[in-house]
């Protein structure tokens, strides 16, 4: 089954690609303007905000599934009017499509969040990605919405990348003691969407993992993983920096999880 992966180049979008071409699945990956150096190929350059682009990757690949999976952030164009753009091209298509959101969908105001749970964005962020899940869900009935939470690795997520500068005394900040998640592994992550997409069930699934951190709480597990000095990490409260955003949001993945046969493990299990 020929699989696209939109967002290929980014963390989540490799680990896509990675375990696609690991189990001999045909995927192709878009990238929105660096080429990814990889001797593998099957790279296209898209820009969600052509609509002509969109159409024109869809007809070269002919792909059975496509998994969004890149992120503009909280460019509306691209994140929002971009994702109406797919979810158009492939309903139309009849292209099975996995859509990637996000717990910042959530204000925090009623801390847990089940699949029913509706959006109440926040920020424009998560404005951006609340109503691209509305444009999936009315434009596209057939696919799946996706929201996840933190993601980490081995060592390669952007969470990962600034507990060790943070350590390292190379960055300005600190970790949030009150800012909650609930983080999940990107290979666990990458797992569940494939398996999400080679199956035929639709509607709003959680991809998150059971066990719920601060920021700070996940700052100290990576750097005891690491090697480094749990002490040398900077904490505070996220409420007193005046920064936007959602303080506590767990995302309640319990029936996700009835439904999936991927385990998402609890983050104390995979950086314990």
């Amino acid at each position: 089954m020929t699989a696209l992966v939109i967002g290929g180049s980014g963390f989540l979008g490799s680990e896509l690609v990675r375990q696609a071409r690991s189990s001999g699945r045909g995927a192709v990956a878009t990238y929105h303007s660096r080429a990814p150096g990889d001797p593998g190929g099957g790279w296209h350059r898209l820009d969600l905000r052509d609509a002509r682009r969109v159409d024109a990757v869809l007809d070269s690949v002919a792909p059975r599934v496509v998994v969004h999976a890149g992120s503009g952030g909280a460019d509306w164009a691209v994140t929002a009017d971009g994702a109406f753009r797919l979810a158009v091209a492939t309903a139309r298509r009849g292209v099975r499509l996995v859509h990637v959101s996000t717990d910042a969908v959530f204000s925090g105001a009623a801390v847990h969040y089940d699949e029913t749970a509706p959006p109440d964005p926040i920020t424009p962020y998560g404005a951006a990605k609340a109503a691209a899940e509305s444009a999936v869900r009315l434009l596209h009935p057939a696919a799946v919405v996706a929201r996840t939470s933190l993601i980490i690795g081995d060592g390669g997520s952007a969470h990962e990348r600034v507990v060790h500068e943070l350590a390292a005394g190379t960055r300005d900040g600190a970790l949030f003691t009150d800012d909650v998640r609930c983080p999940v592994h990107v290979t666990d992550l990458a797992a569940a969407l494939w398996e999400l997409a080679d199956s035929d069930v639709s509607g709003v699934f959680h991809l998150a993992g059971p066990d719920c951190v601060s920021r700070y709480a996940l700052g100290v597990l990576v750097a005891r993983r690491d090697g480094l000095d749990p002490a040398l990490l900077p904490a505070g409260l996220r409420a007193d920096s005046g920064l936007p955003g959602a303080l506590d949001v767990r995302l309640d993945g319990a029936a996700s999880r009835r439904r999936l046969r991927t385990r998402l493990r609890g983050v104390r299990e995979f950086l314990g």
